[in-house]
């Protein structure tokens, strides 16, 4: 006997063994996961799709009101700053050919 402990018949031992066991063997699995390139991946590329996902509800947030409406003041906005960086291009593209010329 062990000071502190009582007796134990070769049933609780071999319980005791079992329950170790198993604990041992959740662990190692637990951990097999964790480090397997494979998930590893698999977790990342969940992670990229979450982050998609969120940055698409975002932009669309941007685009559309809560009623599902667009948001024509914010899209003429855009529109106009599109329109100016093309006529933009289109004048330095005109500029660089008569200087070439």
């Amino acid at each position: 006997m062990v000071a502190g402990r009582p007796d134990r018949d070769k049933d609780q031992i071999e319980a005791d063994l079992a329950a170790t066991r198993d604990r041992l063997v959740t662990a190692v699995e637990s951990l097999i996961d964790q480090v397997h390139p494979q998930r590893i991946k698999q977790r990342e590329i969940a992670g990229a799709k979450r982050l998609l996902n969120i940055e698409l509800e975002n932009a669309k947030a941007l685009v559309y009101n809560a009623r599902g409406d667009l948001r024509t003041d914010r899209l003429a906005v855009v529109g106009g700053a599109a329109a100016g960086v093309v006529s933009l291009l289109v004048v330095l593209r005109a500029v660089v050919r008569r200087s070439r010329s």
